[in-house]
């Protein structure tokens, strides 16, 4: 099949089941954020305390379950690969989510609040485009991540195993004596989800087009700047879809003002998705992008993904997360010194 069909089928996929499971209980406008959906998944285990972001996402568990069942059955390239750069990915992953969480979403959830009529995720999408431009920069002049070693499939699997596992407690309800292990919000977004099976397999059908076509935000931006636009019509296919499926299940709010679970500092919208752009870009890829390579047996990925979970409990642990009112007192400086660190690691890391 054509590459540039797989990838609008692929943002087509994300475009119309992320509406989807909007309407039947995720928060507006969020039907798969992958930086948001790690966070309340952190929230779950009591890393952070903020009790209106806490539940287990099954569409975090889905995404890699499908690109794990895309890389086995489908395109048949999963690919037993241990994690390179550890320290670095890991605190880019930190940064990344830091990043993130100033401006309320992941790249996914940009283009799906622009889907929705969200207007004040602009500054996001222009923020991404000028850090992937960053990283573009450092790429070509020297930058290089180590490559990847070759590790056993057993040990590939265990992402795989893990989010199984997961799914189960979440799906039994995990307990140790009288108390469940999983904190779960009652009131806010994270008490905000659709039913468990069908978050899991809308976001297993996403995870799977998503491996196929090996669609990446990040790449897709990346690719624009060479003057290849095949990539970009998977984000044109998200908006697009996204846009129509929420005006047939009258979930489409077109403005500035009042968004769900957003704010309209356009500095901070743009400054907090150039971070991300930029960790994104060093790490050769978005979050959904490295849950998906997860279950296709990239751990550089799952490192990756850790420190994003990691990097979402220091925000919300040090007051750093946005909310509807806009940004904390503490998040500029979060930015600068996530900056900082993007940077140093973008000029001295090259090819030994």
């Amino acid at each position: 099949m054509n590459k540039t069909v797989l990838y609008i089928i692929a943002g087509a996929s994300l475009g119309i089941l992320g509406p989807v499971l909007v309407y039947f209980g995720n928060p507006a406008n969020m039907g798969v954020c992958a930086a948001c959906f790690l966070r309340d998944s952190v929230g779950a285990f009591g890393f952070h305390q903020a009790k209106v972001v806490q539940y287990l996402r099954p569409e975090i568990l889905g995404l890699i379950i499908g690109g794990f069942l895309a890389s086995l059955l489908w395109s048949r390239n999963f690919t037993p690969v241990s994690g390179s750069a550890a320290f670095s990915r890991f605190f880019l992953g930190v940064f990344a989510m830091i990043g993130c969480l100033i401006f309320l979403g992941c790249p996914w959830r940009a283009f799906l609040r622009l889907g929705g009529g969200d207007m004040t995720a602009i500054a996001g999408l222009v923020g991404l485009f000028a850090g992937v431009f960053v990283g573009r920069f450092f790429k070509k002049n020297g930058y290089v991540i180590p490559e990847n070693d070759a590790t056993t499939k057993p040990v590939a699997f265990l992402p795989l195993i893990i989010a199984i596992l997961l799914l189960a407690a979440l799906v039994f309800g995990l307990k140790l004596g009288d108390n469940g292990v999983l904190f779960s919000s009652e009131k806010g977004p994270g008490s905000q989800h659709a039913n468990i099976f069908i978050s899991l397999i809308c976001a297993i059908v996403i995870g799977i087009f998503m491996q196929r076509s090996k669609f990446c935000s990040v790449g897709a931006i990346s690719k624009v700047f060479e003057r290849d636009l095949s990539m970009f019509y998977g984000i044109v296919s998200i908006i697009v879809f996204a846009s129509i499926t929420n005006l047939v299940l009258g979930q489409y709010k077109f403005g500035f003002e009042a968004q769900p679970i957003a704010h309209n500092d356009v500095l901070w919208n743009f400054l907090g998705m150039s971070l991300a752009g930029l960790c994104f870009s060093l790490s050769y890829g978005c979050p959904g992008k490295h849950l998906v390579q997860m279950g296709a047996g990239n751990l550089s990925s799952a490192v990756f993904v850790l420190g994003m979970g990691a990097g979402a409990a220091i925000s919300h642990n040090f007051i750093l997360a946005s909310s509807g009112d806009g940004i904390t007192p503490y998040a500029p400086y979060a930015v600068a010194i996530g900056f900082i660190y993007a940077i140093y690691v973008g000029v001295f890391t090259k090819k030994a």
